[in-house]
């Protein structure tokens, strides 16, 4: 019985189910009625407004609400900055661990170089701000408890939050609201009601599975060889946790899940697979519940899970191919195992593969750089088009962009103007949308044009060619949809690919969350038409597949050329599968057998003759 389909049934099909429930409780906890504000679960909140200072919510409008998201995220840089440089002055450092601005880097003639480089700081503190967690560092090599923790931690529990509280607001004003309610009592509540209980649960079963934790130092070991090996632990389960539930990615130690400490046993590894996907499924319910639109939410939910499926089919079926190494059809080989845990196998990583980078997680839990080539065209794929579920709220929004063009583009096709939820979708509105669509495109083409170009860029790579290029291609992508995985072939911590991919975590960021903000606070100023026989339905098939449409036509017109250079090129100078490579050697060697076949006869009538 082949038993490969059960793990992604399992994986995918779990956090399905469990997003019912959740996202049930996130209607009901996030957006209370009016007069169950600040009364029962909701005290909490109230409570924990009063003490930052603020003892009632404030109605906002978007720019009052985007202004309050950015003054926050810009306290939070400036915080976490400093503890990040001064970390050896700061306690919860059992292992004297120095400056995260110590570690040195290579320059772009490959010279290594052991002054400070503040370049890692600004790469560490925009990647964790913009829920990103990119990590051009070893966390249980460069970072301290108090580090992993007090700088790092807590952003991968608030910057979710911060996203969701986005979402929030974005709902309010599709419903007609001009309130878009507080950004501070949304996120107070996205934290207390969602972010902490999930990872709490998450993280009790991930230290009953064996993941670490301690907060005592690294252990001693004398090896059977009689020598000494130091061996790195922490708080672990309590960090994987919100990396998995807050598409956060960033692991503790610098193999991420491919470590044992981090991801033990099977049972880890599908706890972790499934917290990838909860939380961003969760929140596409939620929008049905409150819009009172459940049925065009499963629409959403439905083209969302499409392209999952799609792209978890297309990297488990390629990575159970062999090696494209392997040329020599006398050779007897099985799927690809480089660069995979033997714990998981294929299939597993595979999976794992497509959903942290459909979510915008980013953890690993193998190698992407040793996928075969097409194998490693589906993370960058997903995270080029960036809509698949994607991170905690802010992905919603970026699928709600694509929603916007795809009604604009649908009512030219029928001669009306263009409606959304029963308001009218105007330049104003389409010209918001294509913003957000095209700055990801924009910075990701150009941000990889020129360090392809450079020696910032190509002195990087561990491959030339096509591969080299990937390696570029894919850093850029994953930055611009705060994604944080990695080709790992890359030599990246050095002053150019820190500033670059920094600049571009914050532009992946923060517009995507601005633009949707003004959107919904300019389809809230307009008044909402009845529904007509004229109006286009979005919550049927048909514009569901619309949108997927929509989403990879835009997708294939704005990276087909940098995909063609990159994966295809390389899968195509690898030549044909084994497989076809054997039948094709078979077929030239066939004749030659046959004149063999024939001289020695010839040889034989000779011998007997004699």
């Amino acid at each position: 019985m082949d038993l490969t389909w059960i793990h992604p049934i399992w994986a995918l099909g779990l956090p399905v189910a469990l997003a019912v429930p959740l996202g049930l409780w996130m209607t009901r906890v996030l957006d209370p009625a009016p007069d169950r504000e600040g009364r029962g679960l909701d005290a909490a909140a109230a409570l924990v407004l009063r003490l930052i200072g603020r003892p009632r919510s404030t109605a906002m409008n978007w720019l009052e609400y985007g202004r309050a998201m950015l003054a926050f995220n810009l306290a939070l840089f400036v915080i976490t900055f400093a503890l990040l440089w001064g970390q050896n002055h700061l306690p919860f450092n059992p292992d004297q661990k120095g400056s995260l601005t110590a570690l040195g880097y290579k320059d772009s003639v490959g010279e290594q170089h052991d002054g400070a480089d503040t370049a890692v700081i600004f790469n560490t503190v925009c990647s964790f701000v913009t829920n990103t967690n990119l990590q051009h560092y070893a966390g249980e090599q460069h970072l301290s408890y108090f580090s992993q923790f007090g700088s790092v931690m807590w952003l991968q529990f608030v910057t979710p939050a911060c996203g969701l509280a986005v979402m929030l607001a974005v709902i309010r004003g599709l419903r007609g609201q001009r309130n878009l309610g507080d950004f501070w009592q949304d996120l107070i509540r996205s934290l207390l009601f969602v972010m902490l209980p999930l990872a709490l649960v998450s993280a009790l079963l991930l230290a009953a599975t064996g993941v670490p934790m301690t907060f005592e130092g690294s252990a001693q070991a004398t090896t059977l060889e009689g020598g000494s090996q130091t061996i790195a632990r922490g708080p672990v389960a309590a960090f994987v946790a919100i990396k998995q539930l807050g598409t956060n990615g960033g692991g503790f130690f610098g193999p991420n899940s491919t470590h044992p400490f981090e991801n033990p046993n099977p049972w880890s590894n599908l706890i972790e697979v499934v917290s990838l996907t909860l939380a961003p499924m969760a929140s596409v319910l939620m929008f049905g519940r409150m819009l009172r639109e459940r049925r065009h939410a499963r629409v959403l939910f439905g083209v969302m899970m499409v392209m999952l499926l799609m792209g978890a089919g297309i990297v488990i079926a390629t990575e159970l191919q062999p090696n494209s190494a392997f040329h020599r059809p006398d050779v007897a080989v099985g799927a690809n195992m480089e660069g995979k845990e033997v714990r998981f196998g294929p299939v597993a990583t595979a999976t794992w593969t497509a959903a942290t980078s459909a979510t915008s997680n980013g953890s690993v839990n193998g190698m992407f750089d040793s996928l075969n080539p097409l194998g490693g065209l589906v993370p960058m794929a997903l995270m080029m088009i960036n809509v698949d579920f994607s991170g905690v709220g802010s992905g919603f929004l970026n699928m709600l962009m694509f929603v916007i063009a795809t009604v604009f583009i649908a009512g030219l096709m029928v001669g009306r103007t263009p409606e959304y939820l029963g308001r009218k979708i105007e330049a104003r509105e389409v010209k918001l949308a294509m913003v957000a669509i095209l700055i990801h495109p924009l910075v990701i083409t150009c941000g990889t044009a020129l360090f392809a170009a450079t020696a910032w860029g190509s002195s990087t790579v561990a491959n030339p060619g096509p591969h080299g290029f990937s390696e570029i291609l894919y850093e850029f992508t994953s930055s611009a949809a705060n994604n944080g995985s990695g080709f790992e072939g890359l030599s990246d911590n050095n002053p150019a690919w820190n500033t670059a991919t920094g600049v571009v975590l914050l532009l992946g960021r923060f517009p995507a969350l601005l633009l949707p903000l003004a959107l919904a606070g300019s389809l809230a100023q307009k008044k909402q038409a009845p529904a007509s026989l004229g109006t286009l339905p979005t919550d049927n098939f048909t514009f569901g597949m619309t949108l997927i449409g929509v989403v990879l036509l835009v997708g294939a017109l704005s990276f087909m050329p940098a995909v063609v250079m990159g994966p295809v090129a390389d899968s195509l100078s690898k030549g044909p599968a084994p497989a076809a490579r054997a039948a094709a050697e078979s077929r030239v060697s066939e004749p030659l057998v046959q004149v063999s076949k024939k001289y020695q006869r010839t040889l034989t009538d000779v011998s007997g003759d004699n």
